[in-house]
């Protein structure tokens, strides 16, 4: 693939990434993704094949390596201190993209995990990514149970930003770095 085939292609994931943060998998069409992206039609099938699934699991996939690699370099004293770290980073873009952008996955899990294979595989994979980065973290702050709290931490930031996203409000996201801090 050329220069310009590789900048189409990243231009379609990027769009889809941003659609699908904001709208979720159902409320992210096709002709949406291709206006938005600036990418002539016939681009999507020769890159995705496989079509709406194939672009979102690519924008997933490519949602879940950033969120990972800022887990892994966040610099941090202590594992409690990633934790404040992170959520506050999380909760600023949050707020500043008016309570649209969350996270990557969670808005294409809860509308696709029961009934879309290819979409659920790439959804568990990138919760899997996360899961690992933070174990990771742990360990390397000495913590006794990485992968419990890990897992734990997860569920909480996910679902802390699903509760701020819905209050419109940072408040649930103060509510869980308290929280954290107990675990870690």
């Amino acid at each position: 693939m050329g220069a310009k085939g590789t900048e189409t292609r990243c231009k379609l994931i990027k769009a889809t990434r941003s659609l699908i943060e904001s709208h979720g998998y159902f409320g992210t069409g096709l002709n949406q993704i291709v206006q938005t992206s600036g990418a002539p039609r016939g681009s999507l099938y020769f890159h995705f094949p496989g079509g709406k699934d194939e672009l979102v699991a690519a924008a997933l996939r490519e949602s879940g390596t950033d969120i990972a690699a800022i887990i892994r370099t966040t610099e941090a004293t202590d594992a409690r201190d990633l934790a404040r770290k992170i959520v506050t980073l999380l909760g600023d873009q949050l707020e500043t993209s008016d309570w649209q952008v969350g996270c990557p996955v969670a808005a294409v899990a809860l509308d696709t995990a029961s009934t879309n294979d290819t979409v659920q595989q790439a959804c568990s994979a990138t919760y899997r990514l996360w899961e690992e980065a933070l174990r990771e973290r742990l360990t390397g702050f000495g913590h006794p149970e990485p992968e419990r709290v890990a897992t734990v931490a997860l569920a909480l930031v996910e679902g802390g930003l699903v509760l701020a996203r819905a209050h419109r409000s940072r408040e649930p996201l103060r509510r869980l770095t308290d929280t954290i801090d107990t675990l870690v």
